[in-house]
């Protein structure tokens, strides 16, 4: 092999060429000027050309890049040594083989005269790399589009790697060989305490080689920013089970603790209202029940939960819920349908329905919420509502009548129109104090101390007036008639009696008797020692109506006497047709 020189090993140049030709580690000559001189059979193979295709061409025609083959050339005729040089040669058929090239150079008077270069393939140890490269450069792409916050340490705990959900979740940008541990500015446990970065959960992880699970934590930003998270730090052994390093991935729980805090607030709400709220799904089926609900139907949750909603139905009503159903899986709110369900303990309960379709997040309905309020107490109101405006009506009536009446005889007994007007105007105020009486006490009635007072009042002089007698609520059908005769007493007395002048007094007793078996009530009106009695009309209004409307409005019998100091009208009647309630006791 010309150029190639041997050592003095023992070996005979025949021993020794066939060793460098028919050896595996492909080698070639190269002249000074790059011409290729020699090579071998391994180089041969390597790149599948005949000998006479490769020798005597310019190395630098088998270079993928020439400038790499001038560049070797180059620096072997500066005295270099060139070592594992990377290098890609074209093969005959066309593929590319990596090599590391190793070579030196042979000299005479400072001219490189050629030298020798071994080739070595490192095609599939290239390409192993190459894809290995690439498959990380996939998973760092995967790592960085990753939307949940990761980052890895060594087994010191000093973070290499972080991705950008982890910046974003930290508000801030690692330090790189400076941060150990966890990516956050600092750390807090979820009652408030400081927590150092060597006892976070991803510290605990590497010191005790094992996965830290379900241990919460508040994560500070650099702006001051509390935030509850949730981290999963896991070490990575290698296959001897020697720890090499963590991945740990944070969750942040914000809208979670949120969603939790807005459920609780509305189950609290749920729990609290005075309204039953019941859910169902789409076929009817109980879901939940609060406390409303069983206090309105009986049933606790326990016994309810899981079963149809029909049980809640009356058998008249069970076509109601189908159509319900229906109208909730079209999206439609069922709004105020007053109905009838049943309790437990089979009685029926009215109730005024909202029905709401339930949707989850996706958006479909998936059931409904049904808000059921107990309208018993409305409903007892309308039916008062009802017969009070039938007894309104009655009474209206009857106060027409008793007005018309008394406009008759006033007109029949007035011997002017300025007297008719002055008496009915008096007599109607007298009809409306009793009223006013009656609508204080929801039409219950009024006593008989309350009902003198009252008619007495605007003639002043209250004082003169004693009343004794046991406690009695007068009918509402005897206040109007006995105020009226109290008010033409009155009026007789302002006009003529004690409440004209100055002296004298009026005493208004009653008390309740046995009457061949019937409880009687006597009432009696007396002035004594006021001013002389003239004469008392046997005709007049007033007289018509303390002895004949007054008496017969309570089916009783009246008498109206006067001497010459003193009147006194006397009533007595059946403590039924007079008494709405009789009280012990006396009142003065």
């Amino acid at each position: 092999m010309q150029g190639i020189r041997f050592n003095k090993s023992g070996l005979d140049n025949t021993d020794l060429r066939d060793f460098v030709e028919d050896g595996n580690l492909p080698l070639y000559l190269v002249s000074g000027d790059g011409i290729i001189l020699h090579a071998n059979k391994a180089e041969l193979e390597l790149l599948g050309y005949e000998a006479d295709e490769y020798i005597g061409r310019h190395i630098a025609d088998f270079y993928v890049e020439r400038d790499v083959a001038n560049d070797v050339l180059a620096r072997l005729s500066a005295g270099e040594e060139i070592n594992k040089f990377p290098a890609q040669m074209r093969a005959r058929d066309g593929s590319i083989k990596h090599v590391e090239i190793t070579s030196s150079g042979r000299f005479r008077d400072g001219e490189l005269v050629d030298t020798r270069c071994f080739t070595m393939d490192v095609t599939e140890l290239t390409l192993a790399r190459q894809e290995l490269k690439r498959q990380d450069d996939r998973f760092q792409q995967i790592l960085e589009a990753f939307p949940i916050p990761f980052s890895t340490t060594d087994k010191t705990g000093m973070i290499p790697y972080y991705n950008r959900a982890a910046v974003e979740f930290a508000g801030r940008e690692p330090d790189i060989g400076k941060d150990k541990w966890c990516v956050t500015f600092r750390l807090f446990t979820p009652d408030g305490k400081e927590l150092p970065h060597a006892e976070c959960p991803m510290a605990i992880a590497l010191k005790e080689k094992r996965p830290v699970r379900n241990v919460e934590a508040l994560a500070q930003h650099p702006d001051g920013t509390l935030f509850p998270f949730l981290p999963f730090p896991t070490p990575i052994l290698d296959e001897n089970g020697e720890l090499t390093g963590a991945v740990n991935m944070l969750v942040d729980l914000t809208e979670l603790k949120r969603a939790e805090e807005a459920g609780n607030h509305l189950a609290a709400i749920v729990e609290s209202s005075s309204d039953a709220i019941v859910s169902k799904d789409l076929n009817g089926v109980i879901k939940s029940w609060n406390r409303a609900a069983e206090r309105l139907f009986g049933y606790t949750a326990d016994e309810v939960i899981g079963k149809s909603v029909t049980t809640l139905i009356p058998a008249d009503h069970l076509d109601e819920e189908p159509q319900i159903l229906a109208r909730i899986r079209s999206g439609e709110r069922v709004e105020s349908f007053e109905t009838v369900r049943r309790r437990k303990d089979g009685s029926l309960v009215p109730v005024s329905l909202t029905i709401s379709p339930v949707r989850d997040a996706s958006g479909h309905i998936g059931g409904a919420s049904k808000i059921a309020r107990d309208i018993s107490a409305s409903k007892e109101s309308e039916h008062r509502i009802r017969m009070l405006m039938r007894e309104v009506n009655h009474r209206v009536k009857n106060q027409y009548s008793v007005i018309l009446s008394m406009i008759r005889e006033t007109n029949k007994r007035s011997e002017t129109p300025e007297v008719f007007e002055r008496r009915v105007r008096e007599r109607i105020m007298a009809l409306a104090r009793s009223h006013d009486l009656l609508v204080s006490a929801d039409w219950k009635g009024a006593t008989i101390f309350e009902l003198v007072l009252a008619q007495a009042k605007p003639f002043g002089h209250e004082d003169r007036i004693s009343m004794s007698g046991p406690s009695i609520t007068l009918s509402p059908n005897a206040v109007q008639y006995l105020g009226m005769a109290f008010h033409e007493l009155a009026t007789n007395s302002a006009k003529y009696g004690v409440l004209s002048g100055s002296s004298g007094r009026i005493a208004v007793d009653w008390h309740v008797f046995d009457s061949d078996g019937k409880q009687t009530v006597r009432l009696t009106w007396s002035e004594v020692d006021g001013p002389e009695v003239k004469s008392i009309a046997s005709s007049g209004f007033g007289t018509v109506v303390l002895t004949r409307v007054a008496p017969l409005a309570v089916s009783g019998t009246a008498d109206l006497q006067h001497s010459k100091r003193a009147i006194v009208w006397t009533l007595e009647a059946p403590v039924a047709f007079v008494e709405a309630s009789l009280l012990d006791g006396e009142s003065t």
